[in-house]
């Protein structure tokens, strides 16, 4: 999986392209937990993204729960088979979610 950071001001914008699953899911969590300091919005670009797993899951939680202190998190450009992903396990409640 690739990750791609841009940092403008106080908004991240991480964009992926691959599959988040267990074997890549670490990588991002360790991004995540070094770049999140100071910002206040979180966008999560899933426009490239074609597989997530419960391991994925996951860390967009734990991304939430941080943002919600600090600012808002925004997933975008969600395709329609991880949309259903979202909908079957309740994320698609829990996340900002914008097509």
């Amino acid at each position: 999986m690739l990750i791609s950071k841009e940092l403008k001001a106080t908004e991240l914008v991480i964009s992926l392209d691959g599959r988040l699953d267990t074997s890549t899911a670490p990588q991002l969590e360790a991004e995540l937990k070094n770049a999140l300091e100071g910002v206040k919005t979180l966008i999560i670009d899933m426009a490239n993204l074609v597989y997530i797993s419960s391991a994925g899951l996951r860390v967009l939680l734990k991304a939430q729960k941080v943002m919600n202190k600090q600012g808002g998190m925004t997933v975008k450009n969600v395709s329609q088979e991880i949309m259903d992903i979202f909908e079957v396990t309740g994320f698609s409640e829990i996340l900002n979610i914008e097509q």
